[in-house]
């Protein structure tokens, strides 16, 4: 059965291919095929699951899937099947009639099918993310349906059920839309490209110089997790699933070196939602962003997330050296790497992963193609350079093993690489169709409309009050959403509200929101992200969510920033950017360092140390006026100074040890620098 799916994986991905190439269909009649073969294949999964991973005989896989005691999930999950493949079938064929030709009408038997198509999504949807996000998509639909009993401005005269199911499936929009068009013709290749590096071993390579890198400073260890989780994290577009999957290599190496299981899972739930917003693909959710922002092209909003990515980065950072480094045992990295890869090898490794990303780079940021052209020749690289690399070392000798071992090596890890890359894409997909479908029931009932003079009247005129209840909104909309999901919700819902009450930059408002967003993984009390890895850990939740919180508290008045001080997310590297930009990224270290520093004084003026550092921090970050900002660094880096010459701490060093120029380890939780 596995050996099946695989061959259903290849076959679904030269449909994919052969339309970025060609582009011979319409867009949306593309989409429906495009999520009826993921949801097949989706489904097929889910079978493939009850057989026990469906790696025996075809037959005997089936029978042990349709066995007694698994027919409560066979027989919905084929039912499913069935109506997945009639309803994309028929709207696959018709689409010219039914789109476009009858738009706004629709035959009896057309609604029996979008109704039992919209069941089946919901079904799906369940089985993908739970009750939670289950709970959301019953409330879009309850909320479009019973808007007459809604509370004030939120209240509207209800949509009937065929109005819902036009909405939602008829039309060939709602589960259809544009996000499911999007995800067919961008962020598809771009999951296949993340399957064809995990199949061709990148994350290996990752690890190793991560591994490399931590020779150079005392908390390399834990650094190796920020780097390889959000490396993998800002292409997979899940901050749960990276933390997953990173996590269950990186939690236990942490452990394994003297870390506790709250700070190692809090350290990789932080790493997994940054890797959200690090370029040059944001989680996927640059390419929204840039869909949803007229005038803005692809290489605007990379750029424009450049100097914030650099501020979290750096802060994350320090935060992980200050907490990590008194846990940590002193361990030789290289031990860590049992079998060392010689510096040829290492060559060849970089060329192989790098080329690829920098056709990317040059396709997106310097020609400027299309993202669906630069997604397609980006996977093509990767399969080529994974393909032909390692053929080329074995048939020149300089490979242990021969050219045709290397052959059978490569195709099955190509067939891999494309079995991983529907692992990943069918969830997202399912996830974002679902979402589409909501999102149109409520901008069909003028829902965004309501939610923009709601939050005028709740926050008085205020800006300040405003951005603060759009982040509080934006943490509830995005609560166990993977980023694409939950930004493009925010997206469309609250960004349009910031703009225009507001006057804020479009770029700005997205970013506000695109950062609030992924802040749920991380906020209890659902903080999905760290249960995920506090899960893989076996620490306490709610320690594990203080600890994450700790370390990225920046995180959480970084959003700020790009309301006070827009020119942050320009796209423009001026005067005033970089300068925005360093006093934000100064304030953030301040603030990092109030709450994870380790001071040698009392537990009175050690508070009083940590608030001063803390205030000084969120002003040096968010004030309006340039002289407060300075003001605030310069106190700062002044309280900073009597510190260092009061008393040393006891479990850190300065913050010169943080860049590893200390040239000494810090000592040990509990030791002092007399021992």
């Amino acid at each position: 059965m596995r050996n099946v799916f695989i061959l259903f994986s290849v076959l679904f991905w030269g449909v994919v291919i052969w339309y970025a190439y060609s582009q011979m269909m319409p867009r949306g009649q593309y989409g429906v095929l495009f999520l009826g073969g993921i949801l097949e294949l989706y489904i097929f999964m889910e079978i493939m699951s009850l057989a026990g991973g469906g790696r025996e005989r075809f037959g005997a896989d089936l029978k042990r899937a349709f066995s007694r005691e698994n027919l409560v999930d066979t027989v919905p999950l084929s039912i499913s099947s069935v109506v997945v493949a009639g309803t994309c079938g028929y709207l696959f064929v018709n689409y010219q009639a039914v789109a476009i030709d009858r738009a706004g009408r629709a035959l009896p038997n057309e609604y029996v099918m979008a109704a039992a198509f919209s069941i089946v999504i919901i079904y799906l949807t369940w089985r993908s993310f739970g009750q939670t996000f289950l709970i959301v998509v019953l409330a879009g639909f309850a909320y479009g349906y019973f808007g007459m009993y809604a509370p004030g401005p939120l209240e509207h005269g209800g949509l009937g059920i065929e109005r819902i199911l036009r909405t939602v499936v008829i039309s060939v929009d709602g589960f259809f839309g544009f996000l499911t068009r999007l995800v067919a013709a961008w962020i598809a290749l771009f999951l296949l490209y993340a399957g064809f590096l995990k199949a061709y071993g990148a994350f290996d390579l990752i690890m190793r110089i991560a591994f490399r890198s931590a020779r150079y400073i005392d908390s390399g260890i834990a650094q190796t997790a920020v780097l390889s989780s959000a490396v993998i994290g800002s292409v997979n577009g899940s901050q749960t699933a990276n933390a997953g999957m990173t996590g269950s290599f990186t939690i236990p190496l942490m452990k394994r070196n003297g870390m506790k299981p709250e700070t190692a899972g809090a350290i990789e739930a932080v790493a997994s939602t940054a890797g959200q917003v690090l370029p040059p693909v944001m989680g996927a959710g640059a390419f929204i962003m840039a869909s949803l922002i007229t005038g803005i092209t692809y290489a605007d909003v990379i750029v424009a997330g450049l100097i914030p990515a650099v501020i979290l980065c750096v802060t994350i950072f320090v935060a992980v050296h200050y907490v990590s480094v008194p846990q940590l045992d002193n361990t030789d990295p290289e031990r860590l790497i049992s079998e060392p890869m010689p510096r040829a090898e290492f060559l060849t490794e970089v060329v192989k992963y790098g080329l690829p990303l920098a056709i990317l780079i040059y396709l997106l940021g310097i020609i400027q193609v299309t993202v669906m052209t630069a997604a397609l020749w980006t996977a093509t690289a990767m399969l080529l350079t994974g393909t032909l690399i390692p053929i080329v070392q074995a048939a020149v000798g300089v490979a242990d093993e021969t050219p045709v071992e290397a052959v059978l090596r490569v195709v099955w890890e190509t067939l891999n690489g494309a079995r991983e890359g529907v692992i990943v894409l069918a969830p997202v997909t399912i996830i974002l169709a679902a979402i589409n479908g909501v999102v149109d029931i409520l901008t069909t009932t003028g829902v965004p409309t309501a939610i923009s003079l709601t939050l005028m009247d709740l926050s008085g005129g205020v800006l300040l009050f405003a951005a603060i209840l759009a982040m509080i909104i934006c943490i509830v909309l995005g609560l166990g959403m993977p980023t694409t999901a939950s930004y493009t919700i925010v997206a469309l819902l609250i960004a349009p509200t910031l703009t225009n009450q507001f006057f804020l930059p479009e770029l700005a408002s997205n970013f506000f929101v695109f950062y609030a967003a992924i802040l749920a993984g991380l906020t209890p009390p659902i903080a999905t992200c760290v249960a995920v890895a506090c899960g893989i850990a076996g620490g306490d939740f709610w320690k594990s969510c203080v600890e994450a919180i700790k370390i990225s508290a920046p995180l959480f008045v970084l959003p700020f920033v790009f309301v006070y001080h827009p020119e942050i997310v320009s796209s423009e590297f001026d005067s005033l950017s970089l300068t925005s930009g360093a006093l934000a990224l100064l304030g953030a270290v301040a603030i990092i360092h109030g709450i994870n520093y380790r001071f040698a004084f009392g537990r009175p003026i050690t508070l009083g140390a940590r608030i001063a550092f803390f205030a000084t921090g969120v002003l040096a970050m968010l004030h309006p006026s340039r002289t407060v900002q300075f003001a605030a660094v310069g106190a700062a880096i002044l309280m900073y100074v009597v510190q260092s010459s009061v008393g040393r701490p006891k479990p850190i060093a300065t913050i010169r040890s943080v860049f590893g120029l200390s040239g000494r380890s810090a000592p040990k939780a509990g030791q002092t620098d007399r021992e």
